[in-house]
């Protein structure tokens, strides 16, 4: 891997009050817990990273518009936006980078309306239930997609 070969990764909503919400469902892991993560992962695959957060769809839809050009790969975690939004679903569907799903919790045993997700169906692979360590699973199945 290059070090000029940079990822996106995205977080969706409510992602920035990690370690206060829920704790019983999502630990006390904190986002900057989770960039540290990532940002070790990276390192160790040879990539550059730009980490994000952001509570609003539209723009997740634009970070995913700016992977077209600029990015050689994506981690995203929609958070709620994986049951609700067909915008990501299409705007994911519209990459031609290798866009890796991480969810904190396993969605498959949760609430009947998390089992639906829009932007898996468009996704290369999707890691669930894995705690933060997904985004680490996540940066290595790109370092092996695009090794």
């Amino acid at each position: 891997m290059t070090d000029s070969a940079r990822i996106l990764v995205l977080n969706g909503p409510n992602l920035d009050i990690l370690g206060r919400r829920d704790p019983a469902q999502y630990g006390t892991v904190t986002l900057g817990d989770i960039e540290d993560i990532v940002r070790g992962a990276c390192e160790d695959a040879g990539f550059a990273v730009d980490f994000r957060q952001t509570n609003r769809e539209g723009e997740l839809v634009e970070w995913l518009h700016e992977a077209l050009d600029d990015f050689a790969g994506v981690v995203i975690n929609p958070a709620a936006y994986a049951h609700t939004s067909v915008a990501l679903h299409d705007a994911v569907e519209a990459l031609t980078v290798p866009v890796v799903e991480v969810h904190l919790s396993n969605t498959w045993k949760r609430e009947p309306f998390r089992h639906v997700d829009h932007v898996a169906t468009a996704a290369t692979a999707v890691f669930a239930g894995a705690g933060a360590d997904g985004y680490r699973l996540a940066v290595l199945h790109l370092a092996t997609l695009l090794g």
